[in-house]
């Protein structure tokens, strides 16, 4: 059986924590990509912001490349999409 969104969001959540987020915001927008050819695997589309002190003096690409690695397998399966704002505490 395959995995619901809520079951996606609670997994990309965990997976957030090795990051210590002080927050963590995620919109699930799959349903406006119904028919995608991105969507027809299963994976899904989402909306992300972390914010966290890890991220502190990191580039953006630094920051991204944390978040994907945290995630892991979610990327290459039930994530299709991700986009990302990534903060620490004193950027809000």
């Amino acid at each position: 059986m395959a995995a619901s969104a809520d079951d996606t969001a609670h997994l990309i959540e965990e997976k957030l924590q090795i990051l210590e987020p002080e927050s963590i915001a995620l919109a699930d927008d799959s349903a406006q990509h119904a028919g995608h050819a991105g969507a027809q695997s299963g994976g899904g589309h989402y909306q992300l912001t972390v914010v966290s002190r890890r991220f502190a003096g990191q580039p953006r690409v630094v920051r991204h490349r944390m978040v994907y690695g945290a995630l892991g397998e979610l990327m290459r399966g039930k994530i299709h999409a991700l986009a990302l704002r990534t903060l620490t505490p004193d950027e809000l």
